[in-house]
């Protein structure tokens, strides 16, 4: 298994894999970077160091998850399967105790394991080095993107946001763009259903006047992921990346918050949130591939900037899809499968495609054992965290490989009766969704196109798929190289 201590080892072991080049050549923060990524990530190109960023000194690494095998890497695996076993080797140990002597000694061996998983607290840390405040702190410094014509402005948008439940203390860590607005502060885009929002919401609440917030730049591979997974709300994503990396992240106490950070970032800034204070954020160029438009969000003053010597700057683009937060987000589908069919089991696979920017299609494919199953299945899935966000559900019979799109389509389109298969249902929608009604709140399509039975009410004698004859197959495949083709 690779291990990654730090952002800089990744990118070390990414260029003698000859997935990462370096660029000399003067580029600009402002659009240009974003069209050469934009071309690169789309015909699977390597990951990118700019070296020379045009009035700045401190080099940009992107597109360094924008393939399913660098992402695999990132996370210390091969393959994205691998990581997957190991998930579903933990969920084991949650669902029952061990049978038998040596099955019992196996299991105490990993629940060993899982406890050296746990966050590591060290004294001195890489990500402290420089300790910039007062009138140094300046956000400018930093070579951040305007990714898109409309944008706003500059927005970091690989940062982990740090913070504490403000009730139970709890440690919670997002993913959130962040517009700069000036030399000190920032949008802090918290949308309505991220727990970074009802941490929030809970200091209103309580009548606390701020809260306290760290963000984190260019950790290791496995920190950065777990900060943009859609974890339940109690599970601390640095426990995850421990997990993850098998091994525990190390942490240090911020300077100047009573939080703690991924001690190898690149670089750490620490401030506050005021409860009451929002302020107009975007347009910004989204994952969806449209732009999300302004709105009012909360504001993030910078009191405290550290990095380290020579820090990389470490960022992502999004836009119309496939782009590098696809590769990202196919991580997330892989490992939270198992977790599912712990909830749902007749679920055999289930395929959040590029096109669908995550939130907007779901392929799955159910083994059905009794009418309606297939139903029970799309409403189950909406009812599992933010999942409840998928806009349109699409269950297909456990036969059908929902990785192939062009197959499911045929399916689908076949298998179909508009009437009888399609329903609907209202509840929340992303805030980036554009085309409800209203803000946050809309309609959700469940297509059923799996095989309709007699007890589905379907009387008719369901056709079998057109399938070659094994024994004629295996004699064209015998007599192949004499055909001449």
């Amino acid at each position: 298994m690779m291990k990654f201590k730090d952002l800089r080892d990744f990118i070390y072991f990414l260029e003698t894999k000859g997935e990462l080049r370096r660029v000399s050549t003067p580029v600009d923060s402002e659009l240009e970077i974003t069209e050469i990524s934009d071309r690169v990530v789309k015909n699977g190109g390597p990951a990118l160091l700019f070296e020379n960023v045009s009035g700045h000194s401190m080099p940009i690494a992107i597109n360094l998850f924008g393939t399913e095998q660098r992402m695999a890497w990132g996370l210390g695996v091969d393959r994205l399967e691998d990581l997957v076993s190991r998930v579903t080797d933990l969920l084991g140990l949650m669902q029952g105790p061990p049978q038998g002597i040596v099955d019992k000694f196996r299991t105490l061996g990993q629940l060993a394991k899982v406890g050296s998983f746990q966050p590591k607290l060290v004294r001195n840390a890489p990500c402290q080095e420089i300790v910039l405040e007062g009138e140094q702190v300046d956000l400018n410094q930093f070579p951040i993107l305007k990714c898109w014509p409309m944008d706003a402005g500059k927005f970091i948008t690989l940062p982990l946001v740090i913070t504490k439940d403000p009730l139970t203390g709890k440690r919670n860590v997002g993913m959130y763009r962040m517009q700069v607005f000036d030399r000190r502060t920032c949008g802090m885009h918290w949308q309505t259903q991220k727990v970074g929002t009802r941490h929030y919401r809970l200091t209103e609440e309580s009548g606390n006047e701020r809260l306290e917030v760290a963000v984190a730049i260019g950790g290791d591979p496995a920190t950065i992921w777990s900060g943009s997974a859609p974890l339940p709300p109690d599970m601390d994503e640095i426990m995850i990346a421990g997990f993850i990396r098998q091994e525990g992240v190390e942490m240090v106490k911020a300077r100047t918050v009573d939080l703690e950070v991924p001690a190898n970032s690149e670089i750490i800034l620490e401030g506050y949130v005021a409860s009451g204070e929002l302020r107009t954020e975007g347009p910004f160029g989204d994952h969806t591939g449209y732009y999300s438009m302004s709105d009012e969000y909360p504001v993030f003053h910078v009191t405290c900037i550290t990095h380290r010597r020579n820090p990389i700057y470490p960022t992502i683009i999004v836009g119309r899809p496939p782009m590098e937060d696809y590769f990202m987000g196919k991580v997330t589908e892989r490992i939270f499968l198992p977790i599912m069919k712990m909830v749902l089991p007749e679920i055999v696979d289930i395929n959040m495609p590029a096109e669908g920017v995550f939130h907007n299609l779901v392929i799955v494919s159910v083994k059905k054992e009794y009418p309606g199953q297939a139903r029970k299945v799309i409403y189950g899935l909406w009812g599992l965290g933010l999942m409840a966000l998928a806009k349109t559900i699409i269950a297909v019979d456990h036969t059908v490989n929902v990785q192939d799109v062009s197959e499911v389509a045929w399916r689908v389109t076949n298998n179909l009766d508009a009437q009888r298969d399609i329903f609907f249902a209202n509840g929340p929608v992303d805030d980036l969704d554009h085309a409800s009604d209203s803000p946050r709140f809309g309609s959700k399509i469940g297509i059923d196109a799996t095989t309709k039975w007699p007890s589905e009410g379907y009387q008719r004698e369901w056709p079998p798929d057109i399938v070659m004859s094994e024994d004629i197959k295996s004699l064209v495949d015998s007599k192949w190289t004499t055909y001449g083709i």
